[in-house]
């Protein structure tokens, strides 16, 4: 890959995720505020709005292409596990890509077996609309799924529901991080923005 300094940490234009799904959420926050809290793997429960990520192993920040961060996560019907996400995509304060790639269920393995695509990303892009209002995309590109999953998934559209509510709880995480002496601010908020819900019976409406 081949790039100027300011793009290089991210791919190359051509292979540049492109969202099966998108919502955007005008955020009353500078970028880099709410930058610094997506690339805090540690705050991601905290915004999930699906309730299925719990916590991150160790406290390491997002810096660069390449940078791996495991998360503690739990299925509502799968139960525990542990999901290892490579980062695809890095601009600074403008855009964060990641590719969900390794699960730790029981036989370690995704269920389905290993002969199916399970190749998705999800991913967040900042446009900054003056100092303190940034517009907040989240996206999710479910283009590589094997069929049976990506239809599952609806092409995405289960989790726009979740990710709604991921724009709201960013939103009153960036106000809190912008003051003085907050929990957002000085590190990991005190309380938990989730809940333990069930989201496949939130969206579907069964069980």
């Amino acid at each position: 890959m081949h790039h100027s300094n300011a793009a290089a940490n991210i791919r190359d234009v051509s292979d540049a995720v492109v969202p099966s799904v998108s919502v955007s959420r005008d955020i009353p926050a500078p970028a880099e505020v709410i930058f610094g809290l997506l690339a805090n793997p540690a705050m991601h429960p905290y915004i999930d709005g699906t309730g299925m990520a719990q916590s991150a192993d160790g406290n390491s920040i997002i810096t660069k292409v390449g940078d791996v961060f495991v998360m503690n996560m739990t299925h509502w019907s799968l139960g525990d596990y542990g999901m290892e996400n490579h980062v695809r995509e890095f601009v600074p304060n403008g855009r964060i890509v990641w590719e969900p790639l390794r699960h730790t269920y029981q036989e370690n393995e995704f269920p389905g077996g290993e002969d199916i695509s399970t190749t998705r990303y999800w991913g967040w892009e900042l446009e900054p609309l003056g100092a303190a209002l940034t517009r907040v995309t989240e996206f999710y590109d479910a283009s590589h799924l094997f069929e049976g999953l990506r239809e599952f998934v609806a092409d995405g559209e289960f989790w726009r529901k979740g990710m709604l509510e991921s724009l709201e709880n960013l939103e009153r995480l960036a106000k809190d991080a912008m003051v003085p002496g907050s929990s957002s601010e000085s590190g990991v908020p005190s309380g938990h923005v989730t809940k333990t819900r069930n989201y496949f019976q939130e969206v579907r409406g069964e069980g």
